[in-house]
Order: C-alpha cells, then sequence, then structure tokens
C-alpha cells in the first residue's frame, strides 16, 4: 500500500512536470507584444484608440497563421500585453517594468506623451527590449545623449518633421489669402501665435516653428508665445493675452483634451475669430465631435484621418482598415491607432527576418527592416528607420474642417500640398486679421 502511494505521488509529480513544461513551451512560443497605451487619464480617448487598433492588428496576423519563425520550423501566434501608464511618467514607468520583467515580452509598441515615454525609456534600455514608439513625437526620444536608446525606432513624425510642415503651410497658403482677402500689401508678414504644452513635446513644436523660420527664411512674425500645463482645462487666460497681440494665425501644441476646450473657449468665450492650427495626434473622431461648430475652417496637420483618403496607391488598404476597424469596433480608427496598427506588423516582420524571439536579433531585424507602406503614405513608399536616430519618415498633409450637415459635425478637406489637394484653403467671413 505504502510502495503504491509513493508510485501515485511519483506520477502526479511527473505529470505535473509534463504540464509545466507543456506550459512554458506555449509561453515561449508566441511573439509577445507589449502596447504601451494611455487607457485612464487626460490621454484615454488616444490610448483607447491605439489599443484597438494594435488588436485589429494582432487579430489579422493570427488570422493568418501568425508569424513565421525560422528557429522553431513553424508559425507563431501573436499575443498582445496592455501597458496601462495611466497618462503619467510614473504610470507609464510602472507598466513597461511590469511588461518587461513579469509579463516578458519580446517587443514593445506604442507610447503617446513624449514626457511620460521619456520617464520609462531607461528600463526599456536597461533590459534591451526593442520599442517601436508610434506616438511620442519629441526628437529627444531617440537622440538624447543621457542613456543608450539603440532599441528604440521612432515611428512617427518628430516635432521637427510636422512642425516645419505646417510653418510652411502657413506661410504658403494662408499669408497670401489673408493679404489678398484684407487687402493687406503683398509682403506684409504672417502674424503668428504659438500656444503650447510646457512639455518636450510643446516645447518641441514651439523650437521647430522658430527654426524653421530662421532656416527657410520665411516672412512670419511671432507674436506671441503661451504654455500651459499639460492636462490644463482653462485657457481663457492665455488666449485673451495672444488675443491682445492681434494674430492672424494661433498654433497650439496641445492634445485632443486640451485642444477641444481651447478652440472652443477662444471662440465662445474670448472672441478670438481666428485660424487655428492644430498638430496630428489630433485627428480624431472625438476632434470633430467635440469642437462642434467652433472648430469651422480650423487646420490640422496630419498623416492618417479618420474621414479624409488621399488618392494614391495605399487608398485601398486605408478603406479596408477603416471598415474593419468599424466592423469590430463600431466607429473610426484615429491616427494614433493607424501608426500603432503598422507598428504590430513592423514587429512581427521584424520577427520573422530575424527567425527568432531573441531580443537583440530583434533589435537588429528592426533597425534593417525595409517593408511596404500599409496605410500611410512613406517617403519612397517604404517603411525604413534612418541609421542614425532611427527615425522613420513620412508624408504630411494638411486638412481644413468644414461643417457637414448630413453628418452633424465637422469634416476635413485635404487643402495642402497641391498634388492631393481636394479643395483649397479658405477664409471665413467671421475671421478677423491681425495688425495690418
Amino acid at each position: 500500500m505504502k510502495f503504491r502511494n509513493i508510485l501515485i505521488i511519483i506520477v502526479l509529480l511527473v505529470a505535473a512536470f509534463s504540464v509545466g513544461c507543456t506550459e512554458e513551451a506555449t509561453q515561449t512560443e508566441t511573439l509577445k507584444i507589449g502596447v504601451v497605451a494611455s487607457m485612464t487619464g487626460p490621454a484615454s480617448t488616444t490610448g483607447k484608440d491605439i489599443w484597438q487598433s494594435a488588436v485589429l492588428a494582432g487579430d489579422e496576423i493570427n488570422e493568418n497563421g501568425g508569424v513565421y519563425i525560422s528557429e522553431l520550423g513553424k508559425k507563431v501566434p501573436v499575443t498582445l500585453i496592455l501597458g496601462d501608464d495611466e497618462s503619467t511618467r510614473e504610470g507609464g514607468q510602472k507598466a513597461v517594468s511590469r511588461l518587461i520583467t513579469e509579463d516578458q515580452v519580446n517587443i514593445l509598441v506604442g507610447g503617446f506623451s513624449s514626457a511620460v515615454t521619456s520617464a520609462h525609456q531607461s528600463i526599456v534600455t536597461e533590459h534591451k527590449v526593442p520599442y517601436i514608439i508610434t506616438g511620442a513625437s519629441s526628437p529627444i526620444i531617440t537622440r538624447r545623449t543621457d542613456i543608450d536608446t539603440s532599441c528604440m525606432f521612432h515611428y512617427c513624425p518628430t516635432t521637427d518633421d510636422y512642425g516645419r510642415q505646417t510653418t510652411l503651410f502657413a506661410c504658403e497658403a494662408i499669408r497670401p489669402a489673408v493679404n489678398e482677402k484684407f487687402g493687406f500689401a503683398s509682403d506684409r508678414p504672417l502674424r503668428l501665435a504659438i500656444l503650447y504644452q510646457d512639455s518636450p513635446y510643446g516645447k518641441g513644436v514651439q523650437s521647430a516653428v522658430e527654426n524653421t523660420i530662421a532656416t527657410e527664411n520665411l516672412n512670419i512674425e511671432i507674436v506671441d508665445e503661451q504654455s500651459f500645463k499639460m492636462g490644463e482645462s482653462d485657457f481663457r487666460t492665455v488666449l485673451t493675452a495672444i488675443k491682445a497681440s492681434k494674430p492672424d494665425v494661433v498654433y497650439p501644441a496641445a492634445f485632443l483634451n486640451e485642444q477641444i476646450p481651447l478652440v472652443i473657449q477662444a471662440r465662445r468665450d474670448v472672441g478670438l475669430d481666428t485660424i487655428f492650427l492644430a498638430v496630428e495626434c489630433n485627428d480624431d473622431p472625438d476632434y470633430y465631435t467635440g469642437l462642434g461648430k467652433y472648430g469651422e475652417y480650423s487646420i490640422i496637420e496630419t498623416r492618417f484621418s479618420p474621414y479624409a483618403v488621399p488618392e494614391g496607391s495605399i487608398a485601398p488598404a486605408v478603406l479596408k482598415f477603416k471598415n474593419s476597424f468599424e466592423k469590430r469596433w463600431s466607429g473610426f480608427p484615429a491616427m494614433m491607432g493607424a501608426s500603432t496598427y503598422e507598428g504590430i506588423f513592423i514587429a512581427a516582420q521584424a520577427a520573422e527576418d530575424a527567425g527568432t524571439l531573441d531580443k537583440e536579433k530583434l533589435r537588429d531585424a528592426v533597425a534593417e527592416i525595409e517593408m511596404p507602406q500599409i496605410i500611410e503614405v512613406m517617403q519612397n513608399g517604404t517603411i525604413s528607420f534612418s541609421k542614425d536616430y532611427r527615425e522613420a519618415t513620412f508624408e504630411l498633409y494638411m486638412e481644413q474642417l468644414f461643417w457637414d450637415d448630413a453628418a452633424g459635425e465637422l469634416r476635413p478637406k485635404i487643402v495642402w500640398p497641391d498634388n492631393i489637394k481636394e479643395t483649397d484653403f479658405t477664409i471665413p467671413d467671421w475671421y478677423v486679421p491681425g495688425s495690418p
């Protein structure tokens, strides 16, 4: 009897060991992607879009059999693990630390706020996990020298990129239109005010505008520069100061939850009837709904829009993505979601190219990747990263927002550059220019 009990115990231990080995094998034979998104806090609207788009990409990859890993001799599924950075530096550190040390992800995708992302980069560096950053746009993210950023890849335009394009548009399209409409001298400079988030992101936009004006010798005068704290909701004091400077156009460097009240308060409460510019991260369905008619004729720089599709080879893929997103989530995707959707595919392609789930080899594969553009127009039609700072290069365009009676909210039309524009930039009748 005693011998029989011992035998049973041995059999159970062997069985448990076998199950443990099977579970371990199952856990390792999957491409684990940690998705860093702001699911709570001020940036939660954007975070939701990031996560939903990532899930859509992961499902599409798995429906096609997963990712082929030559080292294993088979395809393995993609497993997405969410890390909520809570829209805070501390939350990001906690989320990324858990993804790396507890969930043991092979690669990271996402990151929205530059301030939040920069705070957890040291953790990524310590563990040498490849990180495809799809949102934090400050150039310092991959250019900082206080830590090793060689495992980080910038898959979004930097503030230098879109700050430059927006400033060029203001000079090339808005300045002559204002001067002509109001009978000003053709050489009159455009009067520009900057309202920026007091963060690496906001300061990056501010610097980009100033540097572009100087290096391109643009006929633009900066008449005021005001800052605000991230997450601010009452802008009436700074908007009153800006109004006193008599600008022709105002360029806020703000997030979605900031830009909406900012524009509404400017038009409704302060009487600042001017053209407002917006950074690409605001190109979200909630932006069009939230602004209401106060956002009419405002401008947004973008590379993906929920409602506008630039003509070209990727148009069918864009429509397919939008239809799939709407079917799955009952809504329209935004720009940050589109970038993260592509980031998941980049991670999957890197794993196939590397032929392994080893983090160091995955990092090298991302660095060398060259794959066709997916749903955003890339320079030369190819997704790749620069050798110096590991930055991708996008083709950017400008939209103007018009009221759509059928939709009951704003809708965009592309107004720049000329080769893809749908209509001309328009100055509304209620617009008040700056000083002559």
